[in-house]
């Protein structure tokens, strides 16, 4: 039986703001301890790389070459990665040999499930030299090569925290990162599913209209109007209708649709498309949720959350409100999911990501 370490889990989002770096105290099953994190903002060359290695990853054949872009992405990502893991270390007094392992989630530029093909960068290797600790990444590619989604890979540990809250069931936790997705909780059973968009499009249309990478707080969208016919069209993607377990790329969704509104009002109608999306995933629950609980960036956005109460009739309650540390979730989730993937303890499951079996992953590299 491996006792319970300290874990630091690096999650680099789909909305390309940044590096965050949490610790958590865990023995990959019941044990869950989070603690403290940082988030480390990408400067503006990062992000312009980054955006650039998302863009150069559409165009490329499977097993072909691989763009000099996406190498100097790689390389900047892994960098900026070892500074955030240095920083926490520091911020805590710790040294880096009381930290066990380090989850390396990497940065998604291309997810093609049902082509058997997902792709994050980051290199384990080198972050495990640059650090001088354990790094287990690619935590999604085992899954797809079974057969599964390969996301979301939070349940599980949505699941672990659940069962410490008490909060009431059903339970729904919601991450809106760059995608949405839903992990839905009763008893034993784990369902999960990406909903929808997240905050991707709405960023994008932010950086194109306003040069800012966010809208903060819902301001832009909280001053214009929404689209009922555009929203409309938007809502009649077949997407929706299709049963989970599903996945997204950052990419499905994008800004076209309200190309020809203003920038208040394609804000607002993206980030209602959003909400709408989130609450539509409720077509296929088992049963009514009693409780929401919102996690990612989207629980920031004023007008996503009051659009997500107005479409769900239960309590909607950001991360803060359940007793969890919000901006460090996935953070904690991927020390936690590195945790199990040390121990060989599944990471996925049918439910959660449609594999066949219970599916463990991750590829280790040793300092």
């Amino acid at each position: 039986m491996t006792g319970v370490q300290k874990v630091i889990g690096l999650m680099s989002g789909t909305s390309l703001d940044g590096v965050d770096a949490a610790l958590l105290d865990s023995d990959g099953e019941e044990i869950v301890q989070p603690g403290p994190g940082l988030t480390q903002p990408y400067d503006g060359r990062t992000r312009g790389l980054l955006r650039d290695a998302l863009e150069a990853a559409r165009h490329v054949t499977r097993g072909g070459p691989v763009p000099a872009c996406i190498g100097e992405a790689e390389r900047i990502l892994t960098a900026a990665h070892a500074d955030a893991v240095r920083a926490l270390i520091r911020k805590v007094g710790l040294n880096a040999g009381d930290v066990s392992l380090i989850g390396f989630h990497g940065q998604t530029i291309l997810h093609r499930p049902d082509q058997g093909w997902t792709w994050q960068i980051g290199d384990g290797a080198l972050l495990a030299q640059m650090t001088g600790i354990d790094v287990i990444n690619d935590f999604r590619g085992a899954d797809v090569a079974a057969g599964g989604q390969g996301a979301p890979l939070m349940p599980l540990y949505h699941a672990a925290l659940a069962r410490k809250s008490g909060l009431k069931e059903p339970l729904v936790v919601v991450n809106i990162g760059g995608v949405a997705q839903v992990t839905y909780m009763r008893g034993d059973q784990v369902l999960a599913f990406d909903t929808g968009p997240g905050n991707a499009p709405i960023d994008d249309w932010m950086q194109k209209h306003t040069g800012r990478p966010v809208d903060e707080g819902g301001a832009l969208a909280l001053s214009g109007q929404v689209n009922d016919m555009v929203l409309a069209g938007m809502l009649a993607s077949e997407y929706f209708a299709r049963l989970p377990p599903k996945s997204l790329d950052r990419m499905d969704f994008g800004f076209g649709a309200v190309e020809e509104l203003s920038p208040a009002e394609g804000a607002a109608t993206l980030a209602t498309f959003t909400a709408a999306a989130i609450a539509k995933a409720a077509d296929h629950f088992p049963q009514a949720p009693a409780t929401w609980v919102v996690s990612g960036g989207g629980r920031h956005n004023r007008f996503l959350m009051e659009q997500l109460r107005a479409y769900v009739n239960a309590p909607v309650l950001s991360t803060e409100e359940a007793g969890w540390d919000g901006d460090m979730l996935e953070a904690h989730g991927f020390a936690y999911l590195a945790m199990r993937s040390k121990r060989g303890l599944p990471l996925s499951l049918p439910t959660t990501t449609g594999v066949q079996q219970p599916m463990t992953g991750g590829k280790f590299w040793k300092a």
